[in-house]
C-alpha cells in the first residue's frame, strides 16, 4: 500500500482558482491528450515553489472557473458547475502492459486539464445478454477516475462516496450520464468519485501458470480498484474529502465489486463502508470463480488463439476484437464443460469474475458459516428491487394457489396488481438474503437491508433516485430526496435514514428487518419469508 503523501504546501491553499468556458461530457478519451498541458517525467510530483507560483499566476488570470488541485502526480484543473467542481479522467495508475498490475502514474509538469472523460476498458459480454459492446474509446490503460466535490483546498473533510459501475465484471464504464455525481455531491455535501478499471478478459484472464510476470493476472481488474482507493487515500483531502470516511457503493456488477473488496485483505483500511445495490447472483457475488474453472478457461482461450507457453507474449498483441471473441466462445465452452450455471438466465455458462486464488481473494464472500473475514468490520447497506429481471428471461409459469395469493398480499399489501411472476426470487433477492444473513452472522459491523418497490422496480430502477437525477413527478422527486439522503447519511455516519424514512434497524436472521423504499417507506420484518418459501421451497440461506 502506498503511504499517504502530504501533498499540499501552504502556498497552494486557496490560491488555485482557474477559468474554463465549458465542461466536456463525452464518454471517450477524445480530446484528452490535447487537454493535457504538460510534459511528462518519471516519479511522483511533489509541491514546489514553482508549482505554487504557477498556480497563483493562473488564478489571477482566471478568477471564476475551475480550481487547480495538486495531486501526487501533478496539478489538475477541473471545471465548475453551479458550485460543484468536477474533475474528469484523472489517472490513478497506468497499465503499461496487459494482464499485469498497473504501475504508478507518470508524473507531469504543468497543469493537466481534467474536463473530459478518460478511456474506458475494452468491452466484453455477459452470459445471456448478447455480444461484446463497441470498442471505440477503449484502452487497456483505463485506470482513471472522475470527481465531483462542493469544495477543494478548503480544509473540509467530507464523506467520500466511490461509485463502481454495473455491467458485471465484463462491460460498462464510470462515464455514463446516469452516474454523473453533481446532484448527489451538492445535496449531501459529499465528494463523489467514479472509477474506470479493466474488465472481462483484460481484467480477469488467469495467466498465472505461464510465468512469474503474470502471477497476479487473474484479479488485475479488482487490483485496479484497489489502486484507485489508494490514490483516494493519498489525494482526496485536496478535493475536500475525508480519507478516513470512504464508502464504496455500486449497482449490479458494481455491487459485486464491493463484495470482492470486502473479501480481499489487499483492500483493508482503504474504505470504511459498503453499499450493494442488486449486486449479486448465486454465481457472481455469493461466490466468485474458482481456480480450477479459471485455469480451464484460460486453456480454452489460448487454444483458440494458437498461443502456448512458448509464445505466451503474443497475448500482448492480439487484436481486442479477436481476443474478446475467443474469450466469449471459451466462456460458453468452459461453463458447459464444468456445468457452471449462468449468472443470468438458464443453462450453463461462465462469466468473467474475480478468482478465489487463496491470496488476493482468500475465500468467497459467503463462507460456509459466515462471511469473508476482511469485511467483518465494514458496515453494509444491501438490497434489491422488487421486480429486477422478472419478465426478461423465459421462466416456467407459476401455478396460482390460494396460499400463494395470501402470501403475496401479505408481503406487499399495497401492490394490488402485483403477480407472483413479477417478484424477483432466485436471480437476486435470495442470493442477497444469503449474503446479508451470513454477514450478520459475523456479529461484527451492522447490516442494513432494503427492497426498492416503487413503480416498475426493474434492475437498475433505483439508480436515478440514488444520484438524484429524477426529472419526473413531485412524488418521484420526493422519493429521490429520501433515497439519496439515506445513502448519504449511511456514508456519513454508518446509519441510513432520512426525512420520512422510519428508524432503520439493522438486519439479523432473527429480525429480518428490511426497509421497503417507496412513496411511504416502511420497516418490515421477514415480510416476504412465507412468499419466498412457497416460490422457492428448497432454497437455503
Amino acid at each position: 500500500m502506498r503511504k499517504r503523501k502530504q501533498i499540499l504546501a501552504a502556498a497552494l491553499a486557496g490560491a488555485m482558482a482557474f477559468s474554463l468556458t465549458a465542461c466536456g461530457k463525452t464518454n471517450t478519451a477524445a480530446g484528452q491528450t490535447e487537454s493535457i498541458q504538460q510534459t511528462e517525467s518519471r516519479g511522483q510530483a511533489e509541491p514546489t515553489e514553482e508549482t505554487a507560483d504557477e498556480a497563483n499566476t493562473a488564478s489571477e488570470e482566471n478568477e471564476n472557473g475551475g480550481t487547480v488541485v495538486q495531486t501526487t502526480a501533478g496539478l489538475v484543473q477541473g471545471t465548475d458547475e453551479d458550485g460543484i467542481s468536477r474533475y474528469l479522467g484523472i489517472p490513478y495508475a497506468q497499465a503499461e502492459e496487459r494482464f499485469v498490475p498497473a504501475a504508478e502514474v507518470t508524473a507531469w509538469e504543468g497543469i493537466r486539464i481534467a474536463d473530459s472523460y478518460g478511456p474506458i476498458s475494452p468491452q466484453g459480454a455477459i452470459s445471456g445478454l448478447g455480444q461484446a459492446g463497441n470498442q471505440d474509446g477503449t484502452d487497456n490503460n483505463s485506470q482513471n477516475l472522475n470527481i465531483w466535490t462542493p469544495g477543494v483546498n478548503d480544509g473540509e473533510k467530507r464523506p467520500v462516496m466511490v461509485w463502481l459501475h454495473g455491467g458485471g465484471f465484463s462491460t460498462g464504464s464510470a462515464n455514463e450520464e446516469g452516474y454523473d455525481g453533481e446532484n448527489l455531491s451538492r445535496s449531501g455535501d459529499v465528494v463523489v468519485v467514479s472509477v474506470n478499471h479493466r474488465l472481462n478478459v483484460f481484467g480477469y484472464l488467469d495467466l498465472s501458470a505461464y510465468g512469474e510476470k503474470y502471477k497476479d493476472s487473474a484479479n488485475v481488474g479488482i487490483r485496479d480498484i484497489v489502486d484507485s482507493l489508494e490514490w483516494i487515500q493519498d489525494n482526496i483531502e485536496a478535493f475536500g474529502g475525508d480519507p478516513d470516511n470512504v464508502t464504496v457503493f455500486g449497482q449490479s456488477g458494481g455491487g459485486a465489486k464491493v463484495l470482492a473488496l470486502m473479501t480481499s485483505p489487499y483492500a483493508e483500511g482503504l474504505f470504511h463502508k459498503g453499499i450493494v445495490q442488486s449486486g449479486a447472483t448465486e454465481t457472481m457475488g455469493v461466490i466468485f470463480n474458482s481456480q480450477e474453472a479459471s485455469t480451464r478457461l484460460t486453456e480454452h482461450i489460448l487454444k483458440r488463439l494458437d498461443i502456448t507457453e512458448d509464445n505466451i507474449e503474443d497475448i500482448q498483441t492480439v487484436p481486442v476484437e479477436e481476443l474478446e471473441t475467443a474469450a466469449m466462445e471459451a466462456l460458453q465452452e468452459t461453463g458447459e464443460e464444468l456445468k457452471l450455471p449462468a449468472a443470468l438466465g438458464g443453462g450453463y455458462s461462465m462469466d468473467w469474475e474475480p478468482v478465489v486464488d487463496g491470496d488476493f481473494l482468500p475465500t468467497n464472500p459467503v463462507t460456509e458459516d459466515s462471511f469473508a473475514e476482511a469485511g467483518a468490520d465494514i458496515p453494509l447497506l444491501i438490497g434489491s428491487n422488487l421486480n429486477e429481471w422478472s419478465g426478461f428471461f423465459e421462466t416456467a409459469p407459476i401455478e396460482p394457489t390460494k396460499e400463494l395469493e395470501t402470501a403475496l398480499r401479505e408481503a406487499y399489501p399495497d401492490k394490488t396488481e402485483l403477480t407472483a411472476e413479477q417478484v424477483d426470487t432466485t436471480t437476486i433477492r435470495l442470493p442477497l438474503l444469503k449474503i446479508m444473513s451470513h454477514k450478520a452472522d459475523q456479529k461484527a459491523a451492522p447490516v442494513y437491508a432494503y427492497v426498492f418497490t416503487y413503480g416498475n422496480s426493474y434492475h437498475g430502477a433505483e439508480i436515478p433516485y440514488v444520484f438524484q437525477r429524477v426529472s419526473g413527478s413531485g412524488e418521484e422527486q420526493e422519493l429521490a430526496e429520501q433515497v439519496s439522503q439515506a445513502w448519504i447519511n449511511f456514508a456519513r455516519t454508518g446509519r441510513p435514514g432520512a426525512g420520512k424514512i422510519p428508524e432503520w434497524e439493522p438486519y439479523t436472521r432473527e429480525s429480518g428487518a428490511t426497509m421497503l423504499l417507496d412513496v411511504e417507506p416502511e420497516l418490515v420484518y421477514h415480510h416476504d419469508q412465507e412468499l419466498l418459501s412457497i416460490l422457492v421451497p428448497d432454497y437455503e440461506y
